[in-house]
């Protein structure tokens, strides 16, 4: 059979990008097609940067050509990724938060895992590799942080910029904080809806002076709900740290936590697990691993969904004591605790510069209100 161009065209109308809701055709995705013979040429244009993606489009195509068109035509295809403007990953809702380089949500699918320690001793650990660090504390109804950083008899000063009065975060460990709990009572529990949370993290993100900052780590309250929408809405992360304990309950609520951020109107790239409490070692036994919780659930979760594993930090008594009298753990020198939390701390730094290097920035969400659900969809 002779090929020519319109049964190409047909061949590719028949095939649609990875994700993407048009066919080749429709999308304006095919480029050019050159025809010398029996040879084919197909320039393709996608905005999917994934190696996965590309391959898949191109064995569709050869594949369809051949069976469609010319069993024996030769087919080479070229498929280029669409050129993705820059955007100011600091651009929120129209407003510059100047000098913030990357946001980093630090989250977990149930509370009691470990996930506002991991965040404290991230926030030390980065800053002890010389990194400019800030974290917003955004469990509003559990805000641990003031004690974490023993600062909870702190209160954030105020500060004129511009004409604008902004809070200044307090500062602690060369860290710099916000949270909530430097504006309540130790014994007040925060009992606001939504809106009135949203509203004091919007307050806490854009009224103050964060100054220039590496990384903001986001500690998000335990689960999938208001806050976490708030958050996306408001900010355009970088990229998500789920915190996991090993056992199985603690699994299947990261497992949802993962898919939340995945979800195809979300899509906030998710950076990796943390396998916290992964063992416990006796200090009269320092040889010994003893896996309380099970063990490497986190590391066997991370695989099954495709996702980087970030690492594995102990159960071990300092850690608890070290929280408690707001001394995190990762500041002490040359102990296997500060070790586990330098080498998770690597590699979510590693995960940010690859996903930097194969993502565009992420964007804030939209979120609008439909039947009483919420809608998600990108801005």
């Amino acid at each position: 059979m002779k090929i020519t161009r319109p049964a190409i065209e047909q061949a590719l109308a028949s095939i649609s990008l990875p994700g993407a809701g048009k066919n080749l055709m429709e999308a304006n995705a095919v480029k050019n097609i050159h025809i010398f013979g029996d040879e084919v040429v197909v320039d393709v244009e996608t905005d999917n940067p994934a190696l996965q993606a590309k391959k898949k489009t191109e064995v569709s195509i050869m594949k369809t050509i051949h069976d469609q068109v010319n069993e024996k035509a030769k087919v080479k295809v070229n498929i280029s990724v669409k050129a993705v403007k820059k955007k100011d990953a600091n651009l929120i809702k129209g407003k510059p938060i100047e000098g913030i380089q990357h946001i980093i949500a630090v989250a977990s699918g149930k509370g009691g895992v470990g996930k506002s320690t991991v965040t404290a001793n991230l926030a030390v650990s980065l800053s002890n590799m010389g990194f400019k660090v800030g974290v917003l504390d955004a469990d509003i109804y559990g805000p641990s942080m003031p004690i974490m950083f023993d600062v909870a008899n702190e209160r954030p000063l105020a500060k004129n910029i511009d004409g604008v009065s902004k809070m200044v975060p307090v500062a602690n460990f060369g860290v710099k904080l916000l949270s909530i709990g430097f504006f309540t009572k130790p014994d007040q529990a925060v009992i606001w809806r939504g809106p009135m949370a949203a509203k004091a993290l919007n307050q806490m993100i854009f009224d103050a002076a964060w100054g220039e900052l590496d990384f903001l780590l986001i500690d998000l309250p335990p689960g999938t709900g208001d806050i976490h929408l708030s958050i996306m809405q408001s900010l355009p992360i970088t990229g998500v740290v789920v915190v996991s304990t090993p056992q199985a309950v603690a699994l299947s609520d990261a497992k949802k936590g993962v898919a939340m951020f995945q979800q195809k109107n979300i899509q906030v790239p998710v950076l990796g697990i943390v396998e916290n409490m992964a063992y416990f070692t006796p200090e009269e036994l320092p040889d010994n691993k003893y896996y309380i919780f099970g063990k490497q659930g986190a590391k066997y979760l991370a695989a099954d969904l495709n996702i980087p594993f970030l690492g594995a930090l102990p159960l071990v008594q300092s850690i608890r004591e070290a929280g408690d009298i707001g001394r995190p753990a990762a500041m002490q020198e040359q102990t296997v605790v500060a070790d586990a939390f330098t080498e998770v701390t690597r590699a979510v730094v590693s995960e940010v510069v690859r996903r930097n290097e194969q993502l565009p920035p992420t964007e804030a969400i939209k979120i609008t209100t439909m039947a009483g659900c919420a809608a998600v969809t990108k801005k």
